[in-house]
C-alpha cells in the first residue's frame, strides 16, 4: 500500500511592488504594481493557474515612517510600499476575475470594530463562493495610532487582550444565522425562520455588540482566519483562533519548535493540530546555476543604499537612535518594543547567532523583512521546501517576491512544476472553497450544534 506524500500548501504573499526595499529599482521591475488593479488581477490569475491555495495582502493603516517624514527625513522618500489599494475592497474585485484561489487580507483588531469586520469578510466570502480569509492582526506599526485619536500606540498586551475579545465577537456574529434559516417561501410569505436567527448580546471589556449580523452563514461556514503573530501572546491567539499561521522562520530547528508549539496548544481550545496550517515566508531568487542565483541577489542588494536599509530597520528600534551607531560595529541591544515584538526578537537572535554588524543586519532586514531568502536553482529551492515539509517544520509556505512580475512568474513556471513532479503539490484544486483546498473542516454553527 502506497502512502500519499505530505502535500505543501502555498500562499502568494503579494507584497507589491516588491518585498525587497530596492526591488522596485530593478530594471525588470514594474513599480506601478502598488496601485494598478489590472496588474493585481494579473498576479491573482497567474497564482490561480499555478494552483496556489491563496493570495494574501498585508496591510497597515498608515504611511510607514510618518513621524520621521514629518520631521524632514527624506531618506524615507526612497522607501516603496507607502501607498496601496485597500485590501478588502481589492479582494472583492479580484473575486470576480478568479474562480478557485483563496483571497486573504489583513484587517487590524486595534483600529476596527468587530461588526464591520464580520460583515466585510462575510460579504467577500459570499461574492467569491467561499474563498475568503481574514488575516487577524493587532496593529504593528506605531504610525497607525496617530490616525485613530491616539498620541501613542496601544500597549502590546492590551492589543492582544482586545484582539481575543474582538475575534470572539466576530465569530459569534458569523454564527448569527443557521445554514437553513432563510426560507424565502413565496406561498407562506415567510422570509426566514426566527428560531434560526440568533442575537449575540455580547457585553465585554472592549465591546458591547447586540447582533445579529445582517449577512447569512457563508458558503464555507465562515471565512478562514489567518494570524501572523509569533510572540507568546501571538502563539496563544493563533492556537485559539487561526486556521492558518503566517510566520517568519529562517532556520529549520526554530521552525520545527514553532510548528510543534503552536499545534501543541490547540487542544486546550477544543481543536486539533490539523485545524491549523503553518506557513512561513520564503523569498526565492532563482538561477540556472547556484552562481547565477547569487549574482542576481548581489545585483539586487547593490541597489540598496545603507541609509535606506537603516531607515527600514529603525521601525524595530524605537527608543534608540540607530543612526548614531557605527555601521560596521556590532548590532546594539534593543529596548523591548511595543510593536512587532516577535520580528524584533527574530532579528536580534539572528544578529547574535551570526555575529552580524549593524550594516549586515539592516541590509538583511531590508532584503527579506525577517523571512528566509532561498538563493539557488529550482532543484535547490524545491529541496529546501521539501525538507521543511517532511521535517514537520511547516505545512507550506508563503511565497514573497523581491519585485514583480518576473520572480513571481519564474516561481510559478519553474518551481511549482518541480514540486508537482515530486508529488508534494497538487495538480488540481480539491474543491470550490478555500477550506476544501486547505483541507480544513467546516466549523459547525454553535446554535445548530446546541440543538444536538
Amino acid at each position: 500500500m502506497t502512502t500519499k506524500k505530505k502535500q505543501l500548501k502555498l500562499g502568494a504573499f503579494l507584497s507589491v511592488p516588491g518585498n525587497h526595499l530596492a526591488g522596485w529599482r530593478h530594471p525588470d521591475a514594474v513599480p506601478e504594481y502598488d496601485m494598478d488593479f489590472a496588474l493585481y488581477m494579473r498576479l491573482a490569475q497567474t497564482a490561480e493557474r499555478a494552483l496556489y491555495d491563496t493570495i494574501f495582502f498585508q496591510d497597515t493603516v498608515a504611511v510607514g515612517g510618518s513621524d520621521a517624514l514629518k520631521a524632514g527625513d527624506l531618506t524615507r522618500t526612497r522607501l516603496s510600499r507607502i501607498v496601496k489599494l485597500e485590501p478588502t475592497a481589492t479582494l472583492a474585485a479580484l473575486a470576480v476575475g478568479t474562480k478557485n484561489i483563496g483571497l486573504i487580507a489583513t484587517a487590524t483588531t486595534t483600529f476596527n470594530e468587530p461588526y464591520n469586520i464580520a460583515r466585510r469578510f462575510s460579504t467577500i466570502d459570499h461574492i467569491s463562493g467561499g474563498r475568503c480569509g481574514w488575516n487577524l492582526v493587532t496593529s504593528q506599526i506605531e504610525d497607525e495610532a496617530g490616525n485613530f485619536n491616539l498620541d501613542t500606540h496601544v500597549d502590546h498586551a492590551l492589543r492582544y487582550e482586545r484582539a481575543i475579545e474582538f475575534y470572539e465577537v466576530v465569530a459569534g456574529l458569523w454564527d448569527s444565522w443557521e445554514h437553513d434559516a432563510f426560507l424565502r417561501d413565496k406561498e407562506s410569505g415567510v422570509w426566514f425562520d426566527r428560531d434560526k436567527m440568533h442575537f449575540l448580546d455580547h457585553h465585554g471589556k472592549y465591546f458591547n455588540v447586540r447582533g445579529p449580523l445582517n449577512s447569512p452563514r457563508t458558503p464555507q461556514g465562515r471565512p478562514v482566519v489567518a494570524q501572523a503573530g509569533s510572540s507568546e501572546p501571538g502563539r496563544e491567539l493563533a492556537a485559539r483562533t487561526a486556521d492558518i499561521v503566517f510566520t517568519a522562520q529562517t532556520e529549520l530547528e526554530a521552525a520545527r519548535e514553532f510548528f510543534a508549539d503552536v499545534k501543541g496548544r490547540t487542544a486546550r481550545y477544543g481543536r486539533t493540530p490539523d485545524d491549523i496550517k503553518i506557513m512561513p515566508g520564503i523569498t526565492p531568487v532563482i538561477g540556472r546555476t547556484m552562481e547565477e542565483a547569487q549574482e542576481k541577489y548581489d545585483a539586487l542588494q547593490a541597489l540598496l543604499p545603507d541609509d535606506v536599509a537603516l531607515a527600514a530597520l529603525a521601525r524595530f528600534t524605537r527608543g534608540i537612535d540607530i543612526f548614531s551607531y557605527p555601521l560596521d560595529g556590532p548590532m546594539p541591544d534593543l529596548p523591548e518594543a511595543n510593536s512587532a515584538k516577535s520580528r524584533q526578537k527574530l532579528i536580534m537572535d539572528m544578529a547574535k547567532k551570526q555575529n552580524m554588524t549593524l550594516r549586515q543586519v539592516a541590509r538583511s532586514v531590508s532584503a527579506a523583512q525577517g523571512h528566509r531568502v532561498l538563493v539557488g536553482t529550482v532543484g535547490y529551492i524545491a529541496d529546501q521546501m521539501q525538507e521543511w515539509l517532511e521535517a514537520d517544520a511547516c505545512d507550506g509556505f508563503n511565497v514573497i517576491c523581491n519585485y514583480y512580475p518576473g520572480p513571481f512568474d519564474d516561481f510559478a513556471n519553474q518551481v511549482i512544476p518541480e514540486l508537482q513532479r515530486r508529488g508534494i503539490f497538487r495538480t488540481a484544486y480539491e474543491g470550490p472553497t478555500l477550506r476544501d483546498n486547505l483541507g480544513l473542516r467546516v466549523p459547525e454553527n454553535r446554535h445548530t450544534a446546541a440543538r444536538g
